[in-house]
C-alpha cells in the first residue's frame, strides 16, 4: 500500500486517476490520487456497503467518517438531497479531492474536512463508514468511541468490515461498549453492522 493513507498529508508523489462508481441508482466520475484509501479502484467493501445498507434518511446531518475521496457521502448526498452530509478524514489531499468531486458532481449538499471542525454538538441521523481498520485496535475504538455517541437518538450507524480484519469481534465490542450492533448484510467476505445508539454503559 505503500505510504500509509491516514497521513494527513501525504508525501507520496501525487498521481491522479479516476475511478468509476456505478450503482443501480447513480454513477459517479471520482477523481483519485496518490497516498489515500483504494485509489486505483472503488474499494469493494465501500461497494458493498452501499449496495446493502438501507436507504439512508432523507434529511438531518449524515456522517461519511473516514471518507476519502469521497464515494460514501457522495452517495448519500445524491441519495438524500434534503439531508446535510459531512465527510471527516485526517488525509488533506483526500478532502481536497472529495470537494472537487462534489463540485463536478453537481452535489452542494456536502461538506468535507478535519473532524475538529464540526460542531461538538451536532448530532447525525445517520453514520456510515468504511472505518480505517489499519490504524490499529486500540485508535479505532478510540474514533468510534468519538463519534458513535454522536448518533440522534432516532439514529444509526451502518460500517462495513472484512471477517478477516474482525468484524466479528469489532460486533462484540461494540455490543459491550453499549452500542447493540447486528450484522445486517454478509456478501464477498465482508460483513455490514448496523450500530444502534448507546443504550448504556460498557460492560464492565
Amino acid at each position: 500500500m505503500g505510504e500509509h493513507y491516514f497521513a494527513e498529508r501525504p508525501g507520496a508523489a501525487e498521481r491522479r486517476r479516476s475511478v468509476d462508481l456505478v450503482l443501480p441508482d447513480l454513477h459517479l466520475r471520482l477523481d483519485t490520487d496518490s497516498g489515500m484509501f483504494s485509489p486505483d479502484r472503488v474499494d469493494p467493501g465501500t461497494r458493498v456497503l452501499l449496495e446493502t445498507a438501507p436507504a439512508p434518511p432523507q434529511a438531518g446531518d449524515l456522517l461519511d467518517l473516514g471518507c476519502g475521496y469521497g464515494p460514501i457521502a457522495l452517495t448519500l448526498a445524491k441519495r438524500s438531497p434534503q439531508a446535510r452530509v459531512w465527510g471527516v478524514d485526517v488525509n488533506q489531499r483526500a478532502l481536497a479531492l472529495a470537494e472537487s468531486n462534489a463540485q463536478a458532481a453537481g452535489l452542494d449538499n456536502v461538506r468535507f474536512c478535519p473532524g475538529d471542525e464540526i460542531d461538538p454538538g451536532l448530532r447525525f441521523a445517520a453514520i456510515w463508514s468504511n472505518p480505517p481498520i489499519r490504524i490499529g485496535k486500540a485508535a479505532l475504538h478510540d474514533l468510534l468511541l468519538a463519534w458513535l455517541p454522536r448518533l440522534s437518538p432516532a439514529g444509526d450507524a451502518h460500517l462495513v468490515v472484512q471477517k478477516h480484519l474482525g468484524s466479528d469481534s469489532l460486533q462484540r465490542w461494540l455490543n459491550g461498549q453499549g452500542f447493540p450492533t447486528e450484522r445486517i448484510a454478509s456478501r464477498s467476505a465482508y460483513r455490514v453492522l448496523r450500530v444502534a445508539p448507546r443504550t448504556e454503559g460498557p460492560t464492565p
